[in-house]
């Protein structure tokens, strides 16, 4: 089976632990500051913990409807959470599952939030190098409005 892989790695002004929270806040926050991308995000089984599936739909500005998801862990202490799509869509008709860790790392002077995607295939074909550019690109672009959304309702992170 082969995978591709994206690297995001953002530096942020803020601690890792209120970085973390606002992005635990995920559902709530990216339909309101990227519509475009995410319609909405729904638990369809679970309560947030190790297990739970979400299933996301999209919006019009990505070439997807939909995706299951499932959480694979969630290390608060080490700031990372790691899930995995494992049906819709965005899989694209090659890919057995999209593995997503998230990691914030403590640094002087704030945080560094890391994002490692592999796109794990059925057979040879993977996503082209403009789709992967553009996910990059909708991922980076997403972590830093909810940076910004973190930032503009600070009595809620």
């Amino acid at each position: 089976m082969t995978s591709a892989s994206i690297e995001i790695e953002i530096p942020s002004s803020y601690p890792a632990d209120k970085v973390f929270k606002v992005f635990s806040d995920f559902d709530n926050i990216a339909p309101k500051v990227n519509p475009d991308v995410f319609k909405s995000i729904e638990t369809i089984e679970g309560n947030g913990d190790v297990g739970t599936k979400k299933i996301f739909t999209f919006g019009d500005a990505v070439p997807f409807t939909s995706g299951k998801y499932k959480v694979d862990a969630i290390d608060t202490s080490n700031f990372s959470y790691s899930y995995s799509f494992f049906d819709g869509d965005c899989l694209m008709g090659i890919l057995d599952s999209i593995t997503h860790h998230i990691k914030v790392v403590p640094c002087d002077g704030g945080s560094k939030f890391k994002q490692t995607v592999i796109y794990n295939c059925k057979g040879n074909d993977k996503p082209s190098e403009e789709i992967l550019k553009a996910e990059k690109e909708i991922y980076e672009k997403t972590f830093k409005a909810i940076e910004a959304y973190g930032a503009a309702h600070p009595e809620s992170y």
